[in-house]
């Protein structure tokens, strides 16, 4: 169902890798809903995924660009404004990679080059997309700039490795540009924290499926889906939200503020 809610808008999404991701599905969404945009990811995920595919669906063109280069970040802005015909409108940050996850490296033994890789791609990659479009004011006014986190931030999970602690990153950059981009520019920014989500970069994560069945059973709404995650970050790019800034919005099922469940109880009570 379309509500026409993105007609006229412009954007540039971040990190669609194949259908399942959560980028995928905003673009799919943020077509239907009237807007036009870039997509963009980096070299080597384009070449995993069928970005090509979502170009076509939405009639994108699409940008590489390595999200952690300033040269990249320069020229995907500039060009953008280009294709789209002037500023743009709204931005999704679905950019998340650990190497010390990939390799194997437990918490407690990481390899610290491989820990700074990770919080550039994850985190610092944010601050340098929104100091190449605050530099060059290349956002409207009232313009949506969302990045997607987890609540790894906030808690433990003992799994999630050092992208708890990129995540917590990210969201203290969004509140801190968010501020700037909100005096000088009328520009609001906001982070999704989203339930577990079976996507190539959340299935990653060690014992993820018995997780998804924790926080599954633990949340009164159930899990929150990647197409529902769509949903909730086309209404942050909407005139809708016009006032909701600096925030970490919880998309979880009402996860976040559980402390136990009756399903989650019952596994333990279990005669």
């Amino acid at each position: 169902m379309s509500y026409n809610l993105l007609k006229g808008k412009k954007g540039i999404i971040f990190g669609a890798l194949d259908e399942n991701s959560i980028a995928w599905k905003t673009a799919e969404r943020a077509h239907e809903e009237g807007a036009e945009f870039v997509l963009t990811n980096a070299p080597i995920a384009m070449r995993m995924g069928g970005i090509k595919d979502l170009a076509a669906k939405t009639g994108s063109e699409i940008i590489p660009a390595d999200a952690t280069s300033m040269e990249d970040l320069e020229n995907l802005v500039e060009k953008s404004m280009e294709i789209l015909g002037g500023k743009i409108d709204f931005v999704l940050h679905s950019i998340g990679m650990s190497v010390n996850v990939r390799k194997g490296r437990h918490y407690t033994d990481s390899k610290y080059d491989f820990t700074t890789k990770g919080w550039d791609v994850s985190a610092v990659s944010f601050h340098k997309v929104m100091n190449v479009l605050y530099n060059k004011q290349a956002m409207s006014e009232w313009g949506s700039i969302v990045a997607l986190t987890y609540m790894a931030a906030q808690r433990v999970f003992p799994d999630y490795n050092d992208m708890a602690d990129n995540k917590a990153y990210l969201e203290s950059i969004a509140r801190s540009f968010g501020y700037f981009f909100g005096r000088d520019h009328k520009v609001r920014v906001n982070t999704i924290s989203q339930s577990p989500t079976p996507t190539t970069a959340g299935s990653g994560v060690k014992g993820f499926d018995g997780f998804l069945a924790y926080a599954e059973k633990m949340s009164p709404l159930g899990n929150a889906t990647a197409l529902e995650c769509a949903d909730y970050t086309i209404s942050l790019f909407s005139d809708l939200t016009k006032k909701v800034t600096l925030q970490n919005l919880f998309h979880d099922g009402g996860f976040s503020n559980m402390g136990v469940s009756d399903a989650v109880m019952d596994k333990f009570t279990e005669e």
